[in-house]
């Protein structure tokens, strides 16, 4: 899986409701019970002007119901500076900051810092479709309905934890404050961790949030931008986590080329073949998570070995090889042997349905779409994504100004530009490493949607191994998998269910009273 610089592969998107509840009214009694507004240094007339505040903040009360229990709230959203080595603003960050408000002591209150990908995205998709209190008005497997908006999300992890979700520069409402400023300063993978390391020490600072335990999560892009996070705060802010959660990774650095790269991908495909019926009987009849243990044990053993070989491997092998591929990935024999075994996830989108007329989508390939032609080498567009768009970008602009009251006529970036982005010196994976053997503290959960395509469910295993090649981290590292794609929050049975694997995650890296940081 090459890494793409796309800002489609941000993802950390997300959407979900509950199609028998009546989408939320801003400002209802129950959600909004006061609202208190305070603008640091900004006319009033701001507000109908396309200019960043550096420094405002909004401050509104809410509750929500959490497993059956009212948990009421406090929701800050505003805007805190990045300051450059001589102190001046050089950009203002948008943030939205939920805290329980029936909380005596914060200090042993967990903080979960939240990042969505891109790099170009806001941080819109976990926001109002995963870990926080609303979820979107959608149906139960993720597509959009009208009207389009959002209501309380019944999974969210405020109960255990408050949470502060943050737009870098150009995404959101987060702006530099001057053309003049080079984009040096934020867009490439150590500008990007470095700013965002010294504004975190910032928010923290201002929210007296330094004696609670601290978890980084970050979706898609986001989870290179955590792991490099992890070591950049304890190396240069001197401060030290509990947990980071990598909501469908990218590969973080890890090298996978040449065999490795191609081999990876074929337990994907298979996964996605299997959800549109396109396997043979046998494979069919099995459960998903039954009949991909054996794809991913010939991916190891025979696959990789026989592409390594290239034009040594015999034809009589080749073809073997290639009829197994065939019969796990629901594409032809003569396809495959094509591509000399390498078949590009481009082609398998366009390809797995193409006698239906379909293609699949590339975060999430239970969504189907239609091409101009069905001849091609890949999709026109990507289905899933904009189905997301479709019922994500309403909604955010909906609730950050109606129920947070926020108010701006600055445009919500749902993907701003970043280019150029400097990609050189992505050393994330090892960086989580260093951080985690640093600091006996520190635990790692990865989550993965079995159909996603672009950071695949088998390439956050691989990063997994390789991450922590000696085995000496193993105790406080964890992976899950779920039966949808790279937002794997917008199926309703998963949202739940992953909003619950990290309230547990959570709970986990929690040490005990009196238990000291040691090995």
């Amino acid at each position: 899986m090459k890494f793409r610089f796309i800002l489609a592969t941000f993802l950390s998107m997300s959407i979900f409701a509950y199609a028998q509840q009546e989408p939320r009214k801003s400002q209802s009694k129950e959600t909004v019970t006061t609202t208190q507004v305070t603008v640091k240094d900004e006319p009033k007339s701001s507000a109908n002007e396309r200019t960043i505040k550096v420094e405002s903040s909004v401050v509104t009360n809410h509750s929500v119901n959490i497993d059956g229990k009212a948990v009421p709230y406090k929701a800050t959203t505003g805007t805190l500076p990045v300051w450059d080595e001589d102190g001046k603003p050089i950009a203002g960050l948008f943030y939205t900051y939920y805290e329980r408000s029936d909380v005596q002591n914060r200090d042993k209150r967990p903080l979960v810092i939240s990042f969505n990908g891109g790099p170009g995205s806001a941080s819109v998709w976990m926001h109002i479709a995963y870990t926080g209190p609303v979820v979107l008005n959608i149906d139960d497997e993720g597509y959009p309905v009208q009207p389009y908006g959002y209501k309380e999300n019944p999974y969210s992890i405020l109960d255990v934890a408050d949470i502060v979700y943050i737009d870098p520069v150009n995404t959101g409402y987060s702006r530099a404050v001057s053309k003049d400023i080079p984009t040096n300063k934020f867009f490439g993978v150590r500008a990007d961790i470095k700013y965002l390391a010294e504004w975190i020490n910032t928010f923290v600072t201002r929210n007296n949030r330094w004696a609670s335990p601290k978890f980084l999560i970050g979706e898609s892009y986001g989870t290179t931008r955590v792991s490099g996070l992890a070591l950049e705060l304890q190396n240069s802010q001197w401060m030290y986590l509990n947990g980071v959660v990598l909501v469908s990774p990218t590969e973080l650095g890890i090298e996978r080329s040449g065999p490795v790269d191609a081999a990876l991908r074929l337990p994907y495909f298979a996964a996605t073949a299997w959800y549109h019926k396109a396997l043979a009987a046998d494979l069919q009849s099995k459960d998903l998570t039954a009949m991909l243990p054996e794809v991913e044990s010939f991916t190891i053993s025979e696959l990789i070995p026989a592409i390594s070989q290239g034009g040594m491997l015999s034809a009589d092998k080749k073809k073997a090889i290639a009829s197994k591929m065939a019969r796990y990935s629901g594409l032809s024999e003569k396809v495959i042997l094509d591509y000399n075994l390498n078949v590009p996830t481009d082609f398998f989108w366009k390809e797995l349905l193409r006698d239906k007329g379909f293609t699949v989508g590339r975060l999430d390939s239970r969504y189907r779409g239609i091409d101009k032609m069905s001849a091609g080498e890949g999709p026109d567009y990507n289905a899933e994504l904009t189905s997301w768009l479709h019922s994500f970008t309403p909604a955010i602009n909906m609730y950050i100004r109606n129920e947070l009251n926020y108010k701006t006529d600055l445009k919500y970036n749902m993907f701003g530009s970043v280019y150029p982005w400097d990609k050189s010196g992505d050393q994330t994976g090892d960086n989580l490493r260093q951080a985690m053997a640093q600091n006996p503290y520190l635990h790692l959960l990865v989550q993965s949607g079995y159909y996603d395509g672009a950071c695949d469910y088998f390439n956050a295993k691989y990063s997994m191994w390789q991450l922590d090649a000696s085995g000496k981290l193993q105790d406080r590292m964890s992976w899950e998998g779920y039966r949808s794609g790279h937002m794997m929050y917008l199926r309703k049975d998963d949202l739940k269910t992953a909003n619950n694997h990290i309230r547990e995650f959570i709970k986990k890296a929690l040490p005990k009273a009196g238990e000291a940081a040691k090995f």
